[in-house]
């Protein structure tokens, strides 16, 4: 009679229902504790019989409490849809336990029997109790869920039927967080109502901040991937988040681009035969194909490029001839002094009266004054890797600083090409602009005295130091010269053809990007822009050019003048008188031709002894950087033909 109620009672038991002899005891704070009691007045043999299907009993009330809290939308569509597998689990459980009450209705089901027909159920419901567990101490919901289930389904590698349970679970679970997978890789949108997908989206970053973030957190921090990732798709995070990030693109550029979908493309699942990673590789293609076609034929970023090549790195000179002949009294301002309106008018009067005026695309370009120079400028830059500098004081700022140091071009870029054209793309460009600027400037200073050598080579020039400064001005115009033709012909052009056939063969948006940045920190280097000890040596002779060029017309003066003191002290005096020397012009004659000569020869001694202060840095430098041997060769040969 005994066995027959407790057999009643544990039938209750198993659907979470207290009985005569058997009560259900919670731990006060602790919901996911509850633990079976049977009588101590029960027989000890059936007690223990009732012991051994306890744990199926607490399993099946912790399973039914949690899904009856994990129903709520607001743990998240994961966890909602393992709740819903769960219900459907606990049916078919539910459906085992009317079957052995019906048993034990026609008295066929004895303690024995009722253990016998629970045992296989009861790995299934612990295994499920242990991830409950986990879940719920944890509070997990997502990607946490999921890495969970497939944690716990290879841990139970030994035992196929909770195995397979476990997988079935993760699968169901999954379908909810493959749907937001599938409108991200195939729309490029996150719908993601309850923060469970791994990118996450920063709204903050809006398209228009890649013109004036110089560190482009647009592309890198718009969408990022977070910590928690599902573990079967670890391996193609990366992927994936590019493909939404492509579609987005084009999205924001107006195109409502889907990925062609077949059924055998849908993400209803995964398993062993990676289909869904076909599906991802598959939508990777088709976004990274469309964007770049978008962006290389219909917004023509080659022809963007070889335009800010025409101006930025004078690929195409006259229109800046031109401007820096009209807008030279502008530019011999301080800094502080310039007006900028009045240099943007006259770089436009240039472009439209030169070659420039047949590029449709000379309207976008702009002109600005920086506040510094290009050293102190390159100092205030984080990303570049300029070796040697300790700190910024290290690279010394001129004490006045005109339009000629501080004067750039900028360009106007719209979106999408600012993906490749960033701030920080731009601004590289800017100082290799304003380096070039600066070189053609001293060139044309020096071009400028030697043009006034030529002017006087005529007169008689002997006893004077015209020569040995004609020599002088043909050495800094060899250097300034090579210093140009190293820049232009051995770095800028050569770089620039790699770079564009590499865009040609580039397969995504991203390699794109890379291959642009390479080219524009390859130049930088190249150009000695990263170098402080190279730089500061050549902007010295620069600077020892430029005033060699401004004094250059009072000592051809002085030397032009004093053969004609010369001649009027050898000349009559007055009618009748003897021809006679006057001692204090003569005096006067030797002291400013002294005067002149030592000029000439200080200028001489402090040129070449920069120039050749360059050779054992050349030398120490060119094993671990190959380039700086040809610069080595173009500007060292410079010195060499005193």
């Amino acid at each position: 009679m005994l066995e027959l109620i407790l057999i009643d009672d544990l039938l209750f038991a198993l659907v979470g229902i207290e009985g005569r002899y058997i009560s259900i005891k919670r731990v006060h704070g602790k919901a996911d504790v509850v633990s079976f009691q049977v009588d101590s007045s029960m027989d000890l043999a059936l007690q223990e019989f009732a012991k051994r299907i306890f744990p199926l009993c607490e399993s099946y009330l912790l399973i039914d409490e949690f899904v009856e809290s994990r129903s709520q939308f607001k743990h998240g569509l994961v966890n909602h849809a393992f709740a819903a597998a769960l219900r459907a689990f606990l049916l078919d459980y539910q459906a085992m336990v009317a079957q052995l009450e019906h048993q034990f209705r026609l008295r066929r089901l004895s303690i024995q029997g009722l253990w016998f027909y629970c045992q296989p159920m009861t790995g299934s419901m612990q295994a499920l109790s242990t991830v409950i567990r986990k879940v719920s101490a944890n509070n997990y919901a997502g990607s946490a869920v999921l890495n969970l289930l497939q944690s716990q389904a290879k841990a139970m590698a030994g035992d196929s039927a909770v195995r397979s349970l476990l997988e079935k679970m993760t699968h169901s679970a999954s379908n909810a967080y493959l749907s937001i997978l599938e409108r991200w890789i195939y729309e490029g949108v996150i719908d993601d109502p309850y923060d469970e997908f791994f990118i996450a989206e920063n709204k903050s970053l809006q398209k228009e901040s890649l013109t004036q973030d110089y560190d482009a957190k647009y592309w890198r921090q718009r969408y990022s991937l977070k910590k928690d990732i599902p573990s079967f798709l670890a391996n193609i995070a990366g992927t994936i988040l590019t493909t939404g990030k492509y579609l987005n693109v084009m999205r924001e550029c107006g195109y409502n681009v889907q990925v062609p979908v077949s059924e055998n493309s849908k993400l209803m699942t995964f398993g062993s035969n990676h289909q869904y990673l076909e599906c991802v590789k598959a939508a990777y293609e088709f976004a990274s194909g469309e964007l770049l076609s978008l962006i290389k034929e219909k917004y023509d970023l080659i022809g963007k490029l070889r335009s800010i090549k025409h101006y930025l790195l004078l690929d195409q000179g006259d229109f800046l001839v031109h401007f820096m002949d009209i807008a030279r009294e502008e530019l011999l301002k301080k800094h502080d002094e310039i007006s900028v309106e009045k240099l943007q008018s006259l770089l436009d009067l240039a472009l439209r009266t030169t070659a420039a005026a047949a590029d449709p695309c000379h309207e976008d370009l702009t002109c600005c004054v920086e506040r510094s120079s290009v050293l102190k400028g390159l100092s205030r830059l984080k990303d570049l890797d300029i070796k040697n500098v300790s700190h910024g004081n290290d690279l010394e700022e001129p004490i006045s600083i005109t339009g000629l140091e501080t004067f750039s071009l900028s360009y106007k870029i719209q979106w999408p090409l600012s993906i490749v054209i960033s701030r920080k793309a731009l601004t590289k460009y800017q100082l290799i602009f304003r380096f070039l600027f600066h070189c053609k400037h001293v060139e044309r200073q020096l071009c400028g005295a030697w043009q006034m050598h030529q002017g006087v080579r005529a007169l008689n020039s002997h006893g004077t130091a015209i020569s040995r400064s004609s020599l002088l001005c043909r050495s800094m115009l060899r250097f300034i010269n090579s210093l140009l033709h190293y820049l232009t012909f051995e770095v800028l052009e050569p770089n620039w053809h790699v770079m564009h056939g590499r865009l040609q063969t580039a397969k995504s948006i991203d390699e794109v990007i890379q291959h642009h940045d390479f080219f524009l920190d390859k130049c930088l280097k190249e150009c000695l822009l990263l170098l402080p000890e190279l730089i500061k040596k050549v902007e010295k002779l620069k600077s020892l050019c430029l005033q060699y060029a401004a004094a250059t017309q009072w000592l051809i003066s002085l030397s032009i003048d004093i053969p004609k003191l010369d001649e009027q002290s050898d000349g009559s005096v007055g009618s009748g008188k003897l021809k006679s020397k006057n001692p204090s012009q003569v005096q006067k004659v030797m002291t400013r031709n002294s005067a002149v000569t030592d000029s000439i020869l200080k200028f001489e001694r402090e040129f070449n002894a920069e120039l050749q202060s360059l050779r054992p840095i050349l030398s120490s430098s060119s094993q671990a950087e190959p380039y700086l041997t040809h610069l080595a060769q173009w500007i060292l040969g410079a010195g060499n033909d005193q």
